[in-house]
């Protein structure tokens, strides 16, 4: 598929020679400069991540994929009057079910943009979700919808054809109403804070990955996941207090010089806090609500979250 920055370059090449023979037609204006300046910077950070559009399109349908399994297991598994049991009324149960349903939409649609632009589509892979009761069916929801809204967000600044953008806003918006949905029927609150949280392909393929046993042949995406990260025994990351010290167990806790809370409102995305290898971190006071967390090598003032110094994670907290 061409992207919007080949066009654009072959439009300037073309504009270049024109105006060469005609001095008195118009130049670029400072806005249409800054346009194409931005695109640029996009199309720059897509192939530093060696992701292409139709690559983006790939990750998209993966987690689609994932998505759609989930719920289609898991209500083949749990009968009505389970979800029924936990206070879900009937109209609750009816949207839960809605999900996915719109899920299987948000798939086909992906698979035949990938197809149109001459690529095959990743095919569904193995999943095991861990279900054992309704609870936990409806708690891991509640975390793949938070996951499915940072994808989408993250992936924007990556994507460089306009179509696409727009294509995958018109998902977003609807993973955010799958979000809040499912935040009510829990009984949380389903605005906890004012911004969503962008996250890398990378940070997202890792919270997914635990989740995929296997992938067909030529289904497997260039990503690979970040080492895992947990809470330590004894403690729970579904209800962490501000302020609060935490631990963690990975592979990574002996090297890692930093924990990073990642949230939505904060400047530069990250809130970086010195790591004990013994006694954990500071949980900061300044977060509330869906945080992922980090290991991290590095704690950049500018509160910068990069790829290239996260030693583990991320992992889902909600924090209070």
């Amino acid at each position: 598929m061409p992207s919007i920055i080949k066009s654009l370059g072959v439009v300037v090449a073309g504009l270049a020679a024109v105006s060469s023979a005609l001095p008195a037609l118009p130049k670029f204006t400072r806005s249409q400069t800054k346009i194409y300046d931005f695109a640029k910077r996009q199309n720059a950070a897509a192939a530093a991540a060696g992701l292409t559009d139709v690559d983006i399109l790939q990750f998209a349908l993966t987690l689609e994929l994932l998505e759609e399994a989930f719920y289609r297991e898991g209500f083949a598994k749990f009968p009505a009057t389970d979800f029924s049991a936990l206070g879900l009324a009937p109209e609750q149960l009816t949207d839960l079910t809605q999900i996915g349903k719109t899920e299987e939409q948000h798939v086909i649609l992906l698979q035949g943009a990938i197809a149109q632009a001459g690529v095959k589509p990743v095919q569904a892979c193995t999943y095991n979700f861990g279900f054992t009761d309704a609870a936990g069916m409806v708690g891991t929801a509640a975390v793949l919808e938070n996951v499915g809204v940072s994808a989408y967000l993250g992936a924007a600044s990556l994507i460089s054809d306009g179509s696409i953008l727009t294509t995958a806003g018109s998902i977003l918006t609807v993973e955010a109403r799958h979000q809040s949905l499912i935040r009510v029927a829990s009984k949380r609150v389903a605005v906890p804070q004012a911004f969503d949280t962008p996250l890398s392909p990378k940070q997202v393929f890792s919270l997914a990955a635990p989740f995929i046993q296997s992938c067909p042949e030529g289904s497997n995406l260039i990503l690979t996941a970040f080492p895992t990260l947990a809470m330590a025994d004894g403690q729970s990351a579904a209800a962490v207090t501000a302020g609060a010290t935490v631990k963690f167990t990975s592979d990574a806790t002996a090297n890692a010089a930093f924990c990073a809370f990642t949230t939505g409102g904060l400047p530069g995305g990250t809130s970086f806090t010195p790591h004990d290898p013994a006694n954990g971190c500071t949980v900061p006071q300044n977060l509330a609500g869906v945080v992922y967390v980090n290991l991290a090598s590095a704690g950049p003032l500018t509160g910068k979250l990069t790829d290239d110094i996260i030693l583990a994670g991320p992992m889902v907290m909600q924090v209070s």
